[in-house]
């Protein structure tokens, strides 16, 4: 069972799909997904999705009921948890279920205290393997989970797809769709939520064409706060910025999109791990990211892209600026970047791994 019931559709709720189909071809999956979201849509016909309510504090015990139900009627295996906030929900499911399986976490947050309360100890004693995204995250599960209640850990990568390229005359189709110019652009994919930082990618383009440079922002995500989203649509019309400055809304074209961008940037303030950093690598697009957390891990500065001061919209425009001045450069990194995509982060080879992981458990 591939569990995940957040309403989002974003990179963790997208891994979570990946890892369906591809287990598909090995074994049998079932998908609970949340009944609100928009994951249903990437599933295909013979898939096996069941759509769930969003268990809320009063409802946990029913939701729970629910899902030992899904687990004993299917006889499954393994449940594996992508969502932190699913586990409750999971390990309740697991003690009522009669057909006891194995229950998984790809752990996706990092973790910054000590877990030995009676609440966190019962979870995690009812876990039997963490797969945490990165070495950084390994370690913060094996410094604050105390060794006599801590589940087996295995560290494993997310990995991207190979993306389909498109041609000139696709481009050209995409951009008239969404007014863009050719020009140099800087993209930025993901949720739109303050803490994506889509507001430093609008002030560094802002600065940029202040020096006389022909840049514009592509901003692809679909909005997690209409406040927030219409504070940047208000910033964007005080700075003059409405022709350099496009907001694409949701979309499936994510891959497609990030082919129309000269670089893209990763600017939230603590990434866990970046898997938009690794699609758009993957793409052959240049790309930049936070000088913490995740990204540390995936760009390999001034070789595989380029690494800014988190928070700082100044030293993005600074990095920016260097490929502006220098196309070459800008191309070396792009091509080094995706090499390293294709051999360390691709997709299939992270399933296969996630596989076996699955069969040695």
């Amino acid at each position: 069972m591939e569990l995940c019931v957040s309403p989002d559709s974003g990179g963790l709720e997208l891994y979570m799909v990946r890892a369906a189909l591809y287990l598909e071809r090995k074994t049998e999956v079932i998908s609970v997904i949340n009944k609100k979201g928009k994951l249903s849509s990437y599933y295909g016909e013979n898939s096996k999705v069941v759509l769930m309510d969003q268990p809320t504090l009063f409802s946990s015990f029913f939701e729970a009921k629910k899902l030992a139900k899904i687990i004993d009627t299917h006889a499954i295996d393994i449940v594996h948890v992508h969502w932190t906030k699913d586990l409750p929900l999971a390990v309740l499911a697991k003690q009522f279920a009669k057909h006891k399986p194995l229950l998984a976490q790809t752990r996706n947050m990092t973790m910054t205290r000590y877990k030995n309360d009676v609440y966190h100890r019962w979870l995690y004693k009812n876990i039997d393997l963490m797969l945490p995204v990165t070495y950084q995250v390994k370690e913060q599960l094996e410094k604050f989970i105390p060794s006599e209640i801590r589940p087996k850990i295995q560290m494993l990568y997310m990995g991207a797809e190979i993306p389909t390229s498109i041609d000139e005359e696709q481009k050209q189709a995409l951009r008239s769709a969404y007014g863009l110019k050719t020009k140099f652009t800087v993209g930025i994919v993901g949720r739109i939520k303050k803490e994506k930082g889509q507001y430093l990618v609008i002030e560094a383009v802002e600065k940029l064409l202040r020096k006389g440079y022909d840049v514009q922002a592509l901003i692809v995500g679909h909005a997690m706060s209409e406040n927030y989203l219409q504070e940047l649509q208000e910033d964007v019309v005080k700075a003059n910025l409405q022709e350099h400055v496009i907001f694409t809304g949701f979309t499936k074209e994510a891959q497609k999109l990030m082919q129309l961008c000269d670089c893209l940037v990763l600017a939230t303030e603590r990434e866990t791990f970046g898997l938009v950093l690794i699609e758009a690598m993957a793409c052959g697009i240049c790309v930049l990211g936070t000088n913490n957390a995740g990204p540390l891990e995936i760009i390999d500065d001034n070789e595989t892209g380029l690494l800014f001061e988190k928070n700082s919209s100044e030293s993005m425009a600074q990095k920016i600026e260097k490929l502006l001045q220098d196309a070459s450069f800008k191309e070396r990194l792009a091509a080094a970047g995706q090499k390293k995509a294709h051999e360390k982060f691709d997709a299939a080879k992270q399933f296969e791994k996630l596989y076996e992981i699955f069969e040695n458990l």
